[in-house]
Protein backbone atom coordinates (compact mmCIF):
# COMPACT_ATOMS: atom_id res chain seq x y z
CA UNK A 1 0.00 0.00 0.00
CA UNK A 2 1.26 3.65 -0.99
CA UNK A 3 1.26 5.70 1.79
CA UNK A 4 2.56 9.92 2.12
CA UNK A 5 5.05 10.76 -0.76
CA UNK A 6 4.77 7.71 -2.65
CA UNK A 7 1.03 8.27 -2.71
CA UNK A 8 1.38 11.90 -3.85
CA UNK A 9 4.26 10.98 -6.28
CA UNK A 10 2.09 8.09 -7.76
CA UNK A 11 -0.90 10.82 -7.85
CA UNK A 12 1.20 13.08 -9.72
CA UNK A 13 2.78 10.46 -12.54
CA UNK A 14 -1.06 9.45 -13.24
CA UNK A 15 -2.26 13.10 -13.64
CA UNK A 16 0.77 13.55 -16.01
CA UNK A 17 0.00 10.17 -17.92
CA UNK A 18 -3.75 11.41 -18.47
CA UNK A 19 -2.27 14.41 -19.97
CA UNK A 20 0.30 13.31 -22.44
CA UNK A 21 -2.69 11.44 -23.36
CA UNK A 22 -4.59 14.62 -24.21
CA UNK A 23 -7.83 14.10 -25.86
CA UNK A 24 -7.93 10.31 -26.02
CA UNK A 25 -8.29 9.92 -22.31
CA UNK A 26 -11.91 9.95 -21.60
CA UNK A 27 -12.65 8.74 -25.43
CA UNK A 28 -12.69 5.26 -26.56
CA UNK A 29 -12.38 5.79 -30.11
CA UNK A 30 -9.73 7.77 -29.85
CA UNK A 31 -7.74 5.80 -27.42
CA UNK A 32 -8.01 2.75 -29.56
CA UNK A 33 -6.60 5.29 -32.46
CA UNK A 34 -3.57 6.16 -30.25
CA UNK A 35 -2.80 2.59 -29.22
CA UNK A 36 -3.63 1.16 -32.91
CA UNK A 37 -1.59 4.42 -34.42
CA UNK A 38 -4.40 3.64 -37.39
CA UNK A 39 -7.98 4.79 -38.02
CA UNK A 40 -11.03 3.68 -40.04
CA UNK A 41 -13.11 4.73 -42.11
CA UNK A 42 -16.01 3.78 -43.99
CA UNK A 43 -16.77 4.80 -47.37
CA UNK A 44 -19.47 4.12 -49.97
CA UNK A 45 -18.77 2.72 -53.46
CA UNK A 46 -21.69 4.62 -55.15
CA UNK A 47 -22.92 7.96 -53.16
CA UNK A 48 -21.95 10.55 -55.51
CA UNK A 49 -20.66 13.04 -54.94
CA UNK A 50 -20.20 12.50 -51.00
CA UNK A 51 -18.45 9.14 -51.32
CA UNK A 52 -17.74 6.78 -54.31
CA UNK A 53 -14.82 5.17 -56.28
CA UNK A 54 -13.49 6.68 -59.25
CA UNK A 55 -12.14 5.45 -62.45
CA UNK A 56 -8.87 3.75 -60.33
CA UNK A 57 -11.45 2.29 -57.80
CA UNK A 58 -10.07 5.19 -55.20
CA UNK A 59 -12.99 6.45 -52.85
CA UNK A 60 -13.60 10.31 -53.19
CA UNK A 61 -15.95 12.53 -52.59
CA UNK A 62 -16.98 15.12 -50.54
CA UNK A 63 -17.11 13.41 -47.13
CA UNK A 64 -13.97 11.73 -47.09
CA UNK A 65 -12.31 15.21 -48.15
CA UNK A 66 -14.40 16.19 -44.59
CA UNK A 67 -13.21 13.21 -43.09
CA UNK A 68 -9.22 13.78 -43.98
CA UNK A 69 -9.51 17.10 -42.32
CA UNK A 70 -10.82 15.47 -39.27
CA UNK A 71 -8.30 12.74 -39.46
CA UNK A 72 -5.61 15.18 -39.78
CA UNK A 73 -6.83 17.16 -36.73
CA UNK A 74 -6.61 13.44 -34.40
CA UNK A 75 -3.27 12.84 -35.38
CA UNK A 76 -2.25 16.30 -34.36
CA UNK A 77 -3.87 15.64 -30.89
CA UNK A 78 -2.96 12.93 -29.83
CA UNK A 79 0.67 14.10 -31.00
CA UNK A 80 1.29 10.85 -33.88
CA UNK A 81 3.82 10.79 -35.94
CA UNK A 82 2.42 8.28 -38.54
CA UNK A 83 -1.60 7.32 -38.67
CA UNK A 84 -2.69 4.57 -40.42
CA UNK A 85 -5.93 5.41 -42.64
CA UNK A 86 -7.50 2.08 -43.04
CA UNK A 87 -10.58 2.39 -45.55
CA UNK A 88 -13.86 0.23 -45.25
CA UNK A 89 -16.66 -0.12 -47.78
CA UNK A 90 -20.07 -0.48 -46.50
CA UNK A 91 -23.24 -0.14 -47.75
CA UNK A 92 -26.36 0.85 -46.09
CA UNK A 93 -27.22 -2.70 -44.35
CA UNK A 94 -23.63 -2.86 -42.74
CA UNK A 95 -22.97 1.08 -42.10
CA UNK A 96 -24.05 0.74 -38.65
CA UNK A 97 -23.61 -1.94 -37.45
CA UNK A 98 -19.76 -1.61 -38.74
CA UNK A 99 -19.87 1.68 -36.12
CA UNK A 100 -21.54 -0.41 -33.31
CA UNK A 101 -18.78 -3.39 -33.43
CA UNK A 102 -15.55 -0.90 -33.46
CA UNK A 103 -14.83 -2.10 -37.16
CA UNK A 104 -15.00 1.47 -38.69
CA UNK A 105 -13.99 4.80 -36.35
CA UNK A 106 -16.14 6.94 -38.46
CA UNK A 107 -18.07 6.57 -41.39
CA UNK A 108 -17.74 8.92 -44.29
CA UNK A 109 -20.71 8.59 -46.79
CA UNK A 110 -24.56 9.74 -47.03
CA UNK A 111 -26.02 8.74 -44.06
CA UNK A 112 -29.02 10.84 -42.66
CA UNK A 113 -29.60 11.58 -39.34
CA UNK A 114 -32.88 10.73 -37.34
CA UNK A 115 -34.28 10.17 -34.07
CA UNK A 116 -34.13 6.52 -34.67
CA UNK A 117 -30.18 6.15 -35.65
CA UNK A 118 -29.32 8.72 -32.91
CA UNK A 119 -30.57 5.34 -30.64
CA UNK A 120 -27.82 3.51 -32.58
CA UNK A 121 -25.23 5.89 -33.23
CA UNK A 122 -23.74 9.83 -33.40
CA UNK A 123 -23.76 12.58 -35.67
CA UNK A 124 -21.54 15.10 -36.58
CA UNK A 125 -22.90 18.78 -37.15
CA UNK A 126 -24.94 18.44 -40.44
CA UNK A 127 -22.58 18.38 -43.57
CA UNK A 128 -25.78 18.50 -45.88
CA UNK A 129 -29.64 19.30 -46.28
CA UNK A 130 -31.82 16.67 -48.26
CA UNK A 131 -35.32 16.03 -48.79
CA UNK A 132 -36.52 12.71 -50.42
CA UNK A 133 -37.89 12.39 -53.69
CA UNK A 134 -39.30 10.30 -56.47
CA UNK A 135 -37.28 10.14 -59.57
CA UNK A 136 -38.84 8.78 -62.70
CA UNK A 137 -38.49 8.33 -66.41
CA UNK A 138 -39.96 11.28 -68.56
CA UNK A 139 -41.53 8.47 -70.97
CA UNK A 140 -43.72 7.13 -68.51
CA UNK A 141 -45.86 9.72 -68.11
CA UNK A 142 -46.36 9.80 -64.88
CA UNK A 143 -46.28 13.74 -63.18
CA UNK A 144 -47.05 13.12 -59.71
CA UNK A 145 -47.41 10.69 -56.88
CA UNK A 146 -50.64 9.50 -57.47
CA UNK A 147 -49.51 8.27 -61.00
CA UNK A 148 -47.46 5.96 -59.63
CA UNK A 149 -50.83 3.98 -58.01
CA UNK A 150 -50.87 -0.22 -59.51
CA UNK A 151 -47.17 0.02 -60.42
CA UNK A 152 -43.83 -1.02 -59.21
CA UNK A 153 -41.56 1.51 -57.29
CA UNK A 154 -37.81 0.92 -55.72
CA UNK A 155 -36.03 2.36 -52.71
CA UNK A 156 -32.63 1.21 -51.28
CA UNK A 157 -33.05 -1.00 -48.32
CA UNK A 158 -31.96 0.56 -45.20
CA UNK A 159 -32.36 3.92 -46.36
CA UNK A 160 -34.40 6.41 -44.62
CA UNK A 161 -36.79 6.67 -47.88
CA UNK A 162 -37.53 3.56 -47.38
CA UNK A 163 -39.53 4.31 -44.39
CA UNK A 164 -41.05 6.83 -46.55
CA UNK A 165 -42.43 5.10 -49.06
CA UNK A 166 -44.11 2.61 -46.49
CA UNK A 167 -45.58 5.56 -44.86
CA UNK A 168 -47.08 7.39 -48.09
CA UNK A 169 -47.99 3.63 -49.38
CA UNK A 170 -49.76 3.35 -45.57
CA UNK A 171 -51.48 6.65 -46.08
CA UNK A 172 -53.52 4.95 -49.25
CA UNK A 173 -51.04 4.88 -51.95
CA UNK A 174 -51.48 1.19 -54.02
CA UNK A 175 -48.08 0.69 -55.26
CA UNK A 176 -45.50 -1.90 -55.02
CA UNK A 177 -42.63 -1.67 -53.15
CA UNK A 178 -39.53 -3.22 -53.79
CA UNK A 179 -35.71 -2.45 -52.31
CA UNK A 180 -32.23 -2.49 -54.41
CA UNK A 181 -29.28 -3.84 -52.31
CA UNK A 182 -27.80 -0.09 -52.48
CA UNK A 183 -28.50 3.03 -54.80
CA UNK A 184 -26.64 1.59 -58.29
CA UNK A 185 -28.81 -1.63 -57.75
CA UNK A 186 -31.89 0.55 -57.10
CA UNK A 187 -30.85 3.05 -60.36
CA UNK A 188 -30.41 0.17 -62.49
CA UNK A 189 -34.46 -1.00 -61.32
CA UNK A 190 -35.46 2.15 -62.93
CA UNK A 191 -33.44 2.60 -65.63
CA UNK A 192 -34.52 -1.08 -67.15
CA UNK A 193 -38.13 -0.37 -66.23
CA UNK A 194 -38.61 -2.92 -63.46
CA UNK A 195 -39.81 -0.24 -61.19
CA UNK A 196 -41.71 3.86 -63.02
CA UNK A 197 -40.02 5.58 -59.84
CA UNK A 198 -37.03 5.65 -57.47
CA UNK A 199 -37.42 7.36 -53.80
CA UNK A 200 -34.07 8.75 -52.51
CA UNK A 201 -32.23 11.76 -51.03
CA UNK A 202 -32.49 14.53 -53.95
CA UNK A 203 -28.56 14.72 -54.47
CA UNK A 204 -28.38 11.14 -54.15
CA UNK A 205 -30.87 10.79 -57.16
CA UNK A 206 -29.75 13.63 -59.00
CA UNK A 207 -25.84 11.96 -58.44
CA UNK A 208 -27.49 9.13 -60.27
CA UNK A 209 -29.45 10.86 -62.92
CA UNK A 210 -25.77 12.94 -64.45
CA UNK A 211 -24.57 9.30 -64.69
CA UNK A 212 -27.08 8.18 -67.16
CA UNK A 213 -26.42 8.12 -70.45
CA UNK A 214 -29.30 10.55 -70.96
CA UNK A 215 -30.20 12.76 -68.09
CA UNK A 216 -32.68 14.83 -69.60
CA UNK A 217 -34.24 11.38 -69.87
CA UNK A 218 -35.09 11.69 -66.07
CA UNK A 219 -37.23 13.96 -64.26
CA UNK A 220 -38.20 14.44 -60.58
CA UNK A 221 -41.86 14.02 -59.68
CA UNK A 222 -42.92 17.72 -57.79
CA UNK A 223 -43.68 16.23 -54.08
CA UNK A 224 -40.91 16.80 -51.52
CA UNK A 225 -40.80 15.12 -48.02
CA UNK A 226 -39.00 15.55 -44.96
CA UNK A 227 -35.76 17.70 -44.71
CA UNK A 228 -33.11 15.37 -43.36
CA UNK A 229 -29.39 16.07 -42.36
CA UNK A 230 -26.66 14.38 -43.21
CA UNK A 231 -23.27 13.91 -40.88
CA UNK A 232 -20.39 12.15 -40.58
CA UNK A 233 -21.50 9.16 -38.45
CA UNK A 234 -19.32 8.05 -35.22
CA UNK A 235 -19.73 5.83 -32.46
CA UNK A 236 -22.21 6.28 -29.50
CA UNK A 237 -21.66 8.62 -26.62
CA UNK A 238 -18.18 9.25 -27.38
CA UNK A 239 -18.15 12.31 -26.27
CA UNK A 240 -14.46 13.74 -26.81
CA UNK A 241 -14.67 11.98 -30.48
CA UNK A 242 -17.87 13.60 -31.75
CA UNK A 243 -16.37 17.49 -29.74
CA UNK A 244 -13.18 16.70 -32.03
CA UNK A 245 -14.85 16.51 -35.37
CA UNK A 246 -17.79 18.92 -34.63
CA UNK A 247 -14.88 21.47 -34.11
CA UNK A 248 -13.38 20.59 -37.21
CA UNK A 249 -16.25 20.74 -39.06
CA UNK A 250 -17.27 23.96 -37.38
CA UNK A 251 -13.86 25.91 -37.96
CA UNK A 252 -14.20 24.95 -41.47
CA UNK A 253 -17.62 26.71 -41.98
CA UNK A 254 -16.72 29.84 -40.17
CA UNK A 255 -13.14 30.12 -42.28
CA UNK A 256 -15.11 29.05 -45.52
CA UNK A 257 -13.22 25.91 -46.65
CA UNK A 258 -16.24 23.84 -46.57
CA UNK A 259 -18.47 26.48 -48.90
CA UNK A 260 -15.29 26.16 -51.05
CA UNK A 261 -15.29 22.15 -50.64
CA UNK A 262 -18.59 22.39 -51.60
CA UNK A 263 -18.37 23.83 -54.81
CA UNK A 264 -15.84 21.65 -55.87
CA UNK A 265 -17.82 18.28 -55.32
CA UNK A 266 -21.65 19.88 -56.16
CA UNK A 267 -20.70 22.69 -58.82
CA UNK A 268 -18.16 21.85 -60.35
CA UNK A 269 -17.02 18.87 -62.61
CA UNK A 270 -16.28 15.61 -61.16
CA UNK A 271 -14.35 12.25 -61.82
CA UNK A 272 -15.07 9.71 -62.89
CA UNK A 273 -16.79 11.74 -65.73
CA UNK A 274 -16.56 15.38 -65.36
CA UNK A 275 -20.26 15.86 -64.55
CA UNK A 276 -21.55 19.23 -62.83
CA UNK A 277 -23.88 18.20 -60.69
CA UNK A 278 -25.62 22.47 -61.02
CA UNK A 279 -26.90 21.77 -57.18
CA UNK A 280 -26.17 24.73 -55.40
CA UNK A 281 -26.12 25.01 -51.43
CA UNK A 282 -30.05 25.07 -50.28
CA UNK A 283 -31.27 27.76 -48.04
CA UNK A 284 -31.28 25.20 -45.37
CA UNK A 285 -28.18 23.96 -45.54
CA UNK A 286 -26.78 27.89 -45.89
CA UNK A 287 -28.64 28.30 -42.47
CA UNK A 288 -27.18 25.27 -41.07
CA UNK A 289 -23.24 26.40 -42.02
CA UNK A 290 -24.25 29.76 -40.42
CA UNK A 291 -25.47 27.92 -37.41
CA UNK A 292 -23.60 24.70 -37.30
CA UNK A 293 -25.72 21.72 -35.46
CA UNK A 294 -26.55 18.44 -34.85
CA UNK A 295 -30.60 18.74 -34.81
CA UNK A 296 -32.71 16.85 -36.76
CA UNK A 297 -35.63 18.88 -36.23
CA UNK A 298 -35.89 22.00 -39.07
Amino acid sequence: MFQGKDFVRLSCAFALGLAATGASADSPTLAKIKRTGSVALGYRESSIPFSYLDNSQKPVGFSLDLCAQVVDRIKADLKLDKLAVKLQPVDSSNRIPLIQNGTIDMECGATSSSPARLKQVSFTVAIFVSSARWLTKVSSGIHDVKGLDGKTVVVTQGSNATGFAFGIKAKGGTFNIVQGKDHAESMLTLQSGRAVAFMEDDILLASLKARTPDPAAYTFLPETYTLVPYGLMLPKDDVEFKALADDVLKGMMTSGAFTKLYAKWFESPIPPHDENLNFPMSEALKERVAHPSDSVDF
